[in-house]
């Protein structure tokens, strides 16, 4: 690395005056610390003895710190936005350690249809594979947080129907609302499970979900 040198000269009084040495080092040190944070000072056993104080000045007044958050907040930005897609098998414990946080967020379009259905009078029932003595307060607080409100029912797995497929246990409940005088119009879900079996209602519509399976 080379070093500029800078010369002694006279003023108008005819002393001599020149730059101070803490000032040249500060911008030496400046540069040079800009060179190792972009990799272009190699290699670098020790800080520059010159550069000492400097670095004390950086690491304990502040401005390590401000750099850090700038560089904090550019990362999670960049991870807020982030949606994360992976190839993990359904972990029941995991799934139910995230619904018990209540953040589940409706999709648009379903909270949309939902909405004008009640607004034409029609008894919607919410039939899922959740299970009531764990999930049922929260699920209600999360439905009704996100806008679904007006339902006839929510129906959730109990003890009577653990361990039962989810073809199996749906058909039952849907068999079960067409005894007490309920008729079907629509049956609207994400998995075929959703929709196969039993009483499936006059149609059925199947919503894509490529991101787990439920037999």
């Amino acid at each position: 690395m080379c070093i500029r040198h800078h010369k002694s000269t006279n003023n108008n009084n005819g002393s001599s005056s020149s730059p101070s040495s803490s000032s040249i080092n500060g911008s030496f040190c400046l540069s040079w610390r800009l060179g190792v944070e972009t990799n272009n000072v190699l290699p670098w056993p020790t800080v520059p003895t010159e550069c000492l104080q400097y670095v004390e000045n950086y690491m304990i007044h502040g401005q390590y710190e401000q750099d850090l958050d700038l560089i904090m907040e550019q990362a999670m930005s960049f991870f807020e936005n982030i949606y994360i897609y992976r190839c993990d098998p359904y972990d029941p414990s995991g799934f139910r350690a995230w619904a018990m946080k209540g953040w589940c967020t409706a999709i648009p379009s379903v909270l949309g249809m939902f909405n004008k259905l009640i607004d034409k009078g029609f008894k919607v029932i919410m039939l899922t594979g959740r299970d009531q003595e764990t999930l049922g307060q929260v699920t209600r607080d999360n439905l009704h947080n996100q806008g679904f409100i007006g339902y006839q029912r929510l129906v959730m797995r109990t003890a009577a129907n653990k361990g039962q497929s989810a073809v199996k246990y749906k058909s039952e409940v849907r068999k079960q609302l067409e005894d007490e005088g309920y008729r079907i119009w629509g049956n609207v879900g994400d998995q075929w499970s959703d929709l196969q079996g039993n009483s499936p209602g006059n149609r059925t519509f199947k919503l894509p979900n490529p991101m787990y399976f439920v037999p």
